[in-house]
């Protein structure tokens, strides 16, 4: 199976896993690249699988990327495994940093006014966060609702961010897509290369076999051909 492991993780070694892997980010970018690279699918099909995952890696779309890259893999007509694959271009390690971009590009836009700072995004957060939980508390008790931090938030953190992604998302996307294929191809081609070697080696195997089995016939009817008739006869009468 192409993700079934010899081993499977725990909880906290998957977690671990997802803030940092065993080998480095450098061997799990090759992990993934190698299994995208063996998937039985046509290359343009797997090319944009990729496409559809990277573009929903960048996208903040969290608890919901396997879903969406599921949803804009069925739409651009690309292999699924690659999609779900594609969306590992982000790690816990590099997000924040493209996150920051994200929203002072869509600020820029989107021409909100106002310098965007961390403490800014920290702050949009924890009002957004606490707006949630007075909401949740709210259904279950007499208490008012609070709209006023998580309409600040959609406004001024997630739909620049959204939008400030989506550009270089599309771009980065696309350069991905003309990548894979040529990478897929090339294994491909290579992969058949070995099979068609393998399958020549068995041929001339069976007919090495073959061979000398017919040769060891020959040499047994030939042996029997020799042998004198009147030995055996002559065996019987004593």
């Amino acid at each position: 199976m192409v993700f079934k492991r010899r081993q499977p993780l725990g909880w906290g070694a998957w977690l671990r896993e997802m803030v940092y892997p065993k080998g480095g980010f450098k061997r799990a970018t090759r992990y993934v690249i190698h299994r995208m690279s063996r998937l039985p699918d046509d290359p343009h099909r797997i090319a944009r699988g990729v496409f559809a995952g990277f573009l929903v890696g960048f996208l903040p779309l969290p608890g919901l990327q396997f879903v969406a890259a599921w949803a804009a893999a069925r739409l651009v007509r690309g292999n699924l495994l690659a999609a779900l694959l594609g969306t590992f271009n982000t790690n816990p390690v590099t997000t924040p940093f493209f996150a920051v971009f994200a929203m002072s590009f869509g600020h820029w836009i989107m021409g909100v006014p106002g310098k965007l700072s961390f403490e800014a995004i920290i702050d949009a957060f924890s009002v957004a966060g606490a707006d949630l939980w007075r909401n949740i508390v709210a259904l279950f008790t007499p208490a008012t609702m609070h709209w006023g931090g998580l309409i600040r938030f959609w406004h001024e953190i997630y739909v620049p961010y959204f939008i400030g992604a989506l550009l270089p998302g599309l771009v980065i996307s696309a350069i991905a897509y003309y990548v894979t294929i040529p990478l897929v191809q090339t294994y491909q081609k290579a992969r058949a290369a070995k099979a068609d070697d393998r399958r020549e080696r068995r041929h001339r195997l069976k007919l090495a076999v073959a061979d000398a089995k017919n040769r060891l016939l020959h040499r047994t009817d030939k042996d029997g051909e020799s042998r004198p008739a009147g030995d055996d006869t002559g065996a019987g009468a004593n």
